[in-house]
């Protein structure tokens, strides 16, 4: 029925017909489970499998890691287009106001939308209020009482956050349009560390697509070369950091859509422990979606995460999350890798191309002769992973929209009418099978964790793959592409460890290639600081792309 590896235009809008009936929906989600895999799942072994989950609080291997403090100096500000700490010093030296810093972004801003084809990263902006916010903020370092190391620096949020004065939109034309009364969490705690919040960034159609397209938005090109996507769901807040347009961005990672389009775009991005993050006020749910960051440098990485980290009322499940000693994340910059044990499953990095396999193991090495300790493992159920969370995750969206669904099924994109379509005739059977292998992926993860102290992967298995004019506007449907870009990724939203995807390399085509560090439960200190290593020694640095804006001098 599909010719493997991309469907679009006529073509794709007939499928997406056909698949609303009852024969074409039975054939098409045979078609599906072949291609991504989940038909494998009725296959796996009794032994490997777990109880149906109760819950999903992250199971840890052993409490977090008093590791070894190598008390290195935090890794230097080399980010081309400058970091938190950059902006501080621009404020202080009076080479710069938030003020003026604000203007140049939204100009920017405007600027790489209206290139052809479109490099825009923002969907809403918030001039006014980000203005006004400036002007406090300038106070306060003209005082020298900032509010801490993100006063005055911009920031841009997912679609799918709440954002006070703005619609959350979800990537969607079904989403409630009506301006948000309140800020999500998130939001209201990076304004009140002074964070500058310009806007919203534009997403794929209810985070669906993690190839980073959506016919109901001008979605941005990769910038490092227009014909290729830039990743998803959270395309925009990847392409904001990698532009240069922002420092740092806050996404939604449901099954990699923080960690691709960071790796694909050629910055760092952290998924952190489930339950660290709240997610009051961020539309939909489930067992698998945490919000994330994605930012130019691993200190900003640290420093938002204990900004918006912690317990909220709000969302209880954060109700168990362990407390964050202030600065203990920046502190753990400097720890260094000596001594860390970290798990390679050769299996798993066969599974990658040619030049991500030479990349990551080219980082490995690094690590090692830092020294770090290389353990080989062999994980069961890791290639099982993305098929089970393509499984889950779809269900469980698609549940979400019970109401818009039979209703409005023809304002939905093509390729989520096709899915959509296709989970009527999911068997209850395959769903509880696939939670079992959830469960029992949960638990070899515990095991593993229990003795080493890392588990390195790639981010995607290959770079990013080339787009059309035509695909990005009516969309399209590519399993290949979409399997190449959460092969490694849903594993950590399964377990709800914290991962982080770092950039490594270019490949031959110049595209950035990401290397992904996946830690224990509330563990994030030990991934944070692998991270930073890897920048410090300049094993990982984001490159300037081929599209590129700066907003401090």
């Amino acid at each position: 029925m599909i010719a493997p590896p991309r469907i679009s235009g006529a073509a794709l809008r007939s499928l997406a017909r056909v698949a609303r009936t009852h024969l074409g929906g039975l054939g098409l989600k045979r078609v599906f489970f072949a291609d991504l895999k989940m038909g494998e799942l009725a296959s796996v072994a009794e032994d490997l499998c777990g109880p149906v989950p109760t819950e999903s609080t992250p199971l840890q291997g052993r409490p977090p890691r008093l590791a070894h403090d190598a008390k290195h100096a935090t890794p230097s500000d080399r980010a081309w287009a400058g970091t938190s700490t950059g902006f501080a010093a621009a404020y202080r030296a009076g080479r710069a106001t938030p003020r003026q810093i604000v203007d140049r972004a939204f100009e920017a801003a405007n600027a790489l939308a209206s290139r052809t084809p479109s490099v825009g990263p923002m969907l809403d902006y918030l001039i006014e209020e980000a203005r006004r916010e400036a002007e406090a903020s300038l106070v306060r370092h003209r005082s020298g009482a900032p509010l801490g190391p993100l006063d005055g620096v911009p920031c841009v949020i997912k679609e799918e956050l709440a954002v006070r004065g703005l619609p959350r939109r979800a990537g969607s034309s079904i989403a409630d349009p009506v301006a948000q009364a309140a800020d999500s969490t998130v939001v209201a705690r990076l304004r009140a560390a002074g964070a500058l919040v310009l806007g919203t960034t534009s997403m794929t159609e209810y985070g669906m697509s993690p190839v980073g397209f959506n016919p109901k938005r001008a979605m941005p090109r990769n910038p490092h070369a227009t014909d290729r996507v830039a990743g998803g769901s959270s395309t925009g807040s990847g392409v904001a950091v990698a532009t240069g347009l922002v420092p740092m961005a806050i996404g939604v990672d449901g099954g990699g859509s923080v960690r691709i389009p960071a790796a694909l775009t050629g910055v760092f991005g952290l998924k952190p422990t489930w339950g660290r993050v709240s997610r009051a006020g961020v539309h939909g749910g489930g067992t698998l979606s945490h919000v994330g960051s994605i930012a130019s440098s691993m200190l900003d990485i640290a420093r938002m995460l204990e900004v918006i980290g912690g317990p909220d009322p709000e969302d209880p499940l954060t109700d168990y999350t362990p407390s964050l000693e202030p600065g203990s994340l920046v502190r753990s910059l400097g720890r260094g890798v000596k001594g860390l044990k970290i798990a390679i499953d050769e299996g798993e990095w066969a599974a990658a191309s040619e030049s991500v396999a030479k990349a990551g193991r080219h980082a490995l090495r690094a690590l090692e002769h830092e020294g770090a300790i290389l353990v080989d493992t062999k994980l069961s159920l890791a290639r099982y992973a993305a098929a089970i969370g393509y499984l889950l995750i779809t269900l469980e969206t698609r549940a979400a929209q019970r109401a818009d669904w039979p209703v409005r099924a023809d304002d939905y994109n093509h390729d989520l009418q096709a899915m959509y379509a296709t989970l009527e005739h999911v068997s209850a059977f395959e769903y509880l099978e696939a939670q079992r292998l959830r469960s029992g992926l949960r638990l070899e993860l515990q095991r593993l964790f229990s003795e080493v102290d890392l588990l390195a992967l790639p981010t995607t298995a290959t770079t990013a793959v080339p787009v059309s004019d035509d695909d990005m506007r009516g969309g399209f449907l590519d399993s290949r592409a979409t399997d190449s870009f959460c092969r490694f990724n849903f594993l950590a939203n399964l377990t709800g460890l914290p991962a982080l995807s770092a950039p490594i390399a270019l490949d031959p085509d110049g595209l950035p290639i990401g290397f992904q560090l996946v830690g224990d439960a509330w563990d994030e200190a030990t991934v944070i600081a692998a991270g930073a290593h890897l920048e410090r020694t300049s094993v990982a640095m984001v490159e300037k792309p081929r599209v590129s804006v700066r907003i401090l001098d």
